[in-house]
């Protein structure tokens, strides 16, 4: 394929690459073609996977958390979506391989997302559950509403324990989600609640968060019924135990592990600079350093804002600010313009903590309960609207 005929080729469907795709298409200076590749023939809303206790209770009805790629790429849109698995990215080449097959381009978004981290501890992957894709998250569904107790060595009275790996935002949502849902009302075969166990490991509950999210959410969990484990980070894992590294143990019907997230094998297999778990470093404009035609958007990056130096967060909050920032940037570089470097508004933060609460810090204030709960599920629908309605400029 002539460089001419190369199209814009965007990997990954998530929140940023589909949103990248519906605002270049409304761009009349960025020229088709334009390709999405995705995975799957849906985009997965993954802000919404730690509502467990509603997976449980829809089956196999998963309409609310994917959303079909036809409403995104409608019918008539310069928009090819390609179904493939990206293998590797070679930049001097300006190919890549999915499923396979050699796929040229002129230009080049990389919004491939993230993977769980496991940090080399032994059996995690093996043993423990994960919500970082809607079929991991329906094995977790299926997996809690079939648990029973083993009450070898248990403290719990016949309870089903269920422990949580990671004190971060995902790990919190998940561990309330899963506290506070009515599993006797879903069919569960004990009459009596899951106990839950947040282990948070040596890092501070909600680390980065502000103090008094922070401490409205460790309220929240209280009142959840939620045990934290805090300051011992797990070591092993075993088929029904954690072994910590203070030399004790404890022992779960059903392990969860939320403990982190890193860059996919391709992105981390990029020549040049890599941050954190293995992001790129990009130059403020989201460009690849040495290939101005390559950008990367979303969880796959490491960026700092030019005068302060703070790290953009992997949210998708960022990642839909990064891929307006993206649109506007392609069309400069598809017309030979200056680009503009990327700064981020972040508009606060909430973390969900059971059903019908949540922490929240918006500016300076903080605000928790049902309240917070409100705001989190208006951003939530603020993406949902998003994922089906997008182009909007700014």
């Amino acid at each position: 394929m002539a460089e001419g005929s190369a199209p814009v080729l965007i990997l990954g469907a998530g929140y940023a690459g589909a949103t990248l795709a519906q605002l270049l298409a409304r761009r009349e200076r960025v020229r088709p073609p334009i390709v999405l590749v995705g995975r799957h023939d849906v985009q997965v809303l993954r802000t919404e996977l730690y509502q467990i206790g509603r997976l449980a209770a829809r089956g196999e009805d998963v309409r609310h958390w994917a959303i079909p790629i036809g409403r995104i790429v409608r019918a008539g849109s310069p928009v090819e979506f390609r179904l493939g698995e990206v293998g590797s990215i070679d930049l001097e080449a300006r190919e890549v391989s999915i499923s396979g097959r050699r796929v040229p381009y002129r230009a080049l978004a990389i919004c491939l997302g993230s993977v769980p981290a496991y940090y080399g501890v032994p059996g995690a992957a093996e043993h423990l559950h994960q919500v970082y894709g809607l079929a991991a998250a329906m094995r977790l569904a299926r997996a809690l509403r079939a648990a029973r107790p083993d009450a070898r060595d248990r403290p719990t009275g016949g309870r089903v324990r269920v422990v949580v790996v990671g004190g971060g935002s995902t790990g919190v949502e998940v561990a309330a989600e899963i506290a506070t849902t009515d599993w006797a009302r879903l069919g569960h075969p004990s009459d009596r609640r899951i106990e839950v166990v947040l282990v948070c490991g040596a890092q501070p509950l909600l680390a980065g968060l502000p103090a008094p999210l922070v401490a409205r959410a460790r309220r929240l969990l209280d009142e959840a019924g939620v045990l934290l484990d805090e300051g011992r980070n797990v070591t092993e894992v075993l088929r029904d135990e954690l072994r910590l590294q203070d030399g004790g143990v404890l022992r779960f019907d059903l392990g969860i592990w939320t403990a982190g997230i890193e860059a996919p094998p391709a992105v981390r297999a990029l020549p040049g600079p890599h941050g954190r778990a293995g992001r790129v470093v990009v130059e403020p404009t989201l460009q690849l350093p040495g290939h101005p035609e390559a950008f990367a958007l979303g969880d796959v990056v490491e960026h700092r804002a030019a005068l302060t130096g703070q790290a953009t967060p992997q949210t998708a909050q960022a990642a839909l600010e990064e891929a307006r920032w993206t649109a506007g940037n392609l069309a400069r570089w598809e017309a030979g313009e200056p680009l503009r470097p990327f700064r981020f508004r972040g508009r606060g933060t909430i973390v969900s903590v059971g059903r019908a609460r949540a922490s929240a810090q918006v500016g300076d204030v903080t605000v928790w309960g049902r309240p917070a709960a409100v705001l989190k599920s208006l951003v939530e629908a603020e993406y949902r609207a998003a994922a089906q309605d997008r182009g909007r400029r700014r």
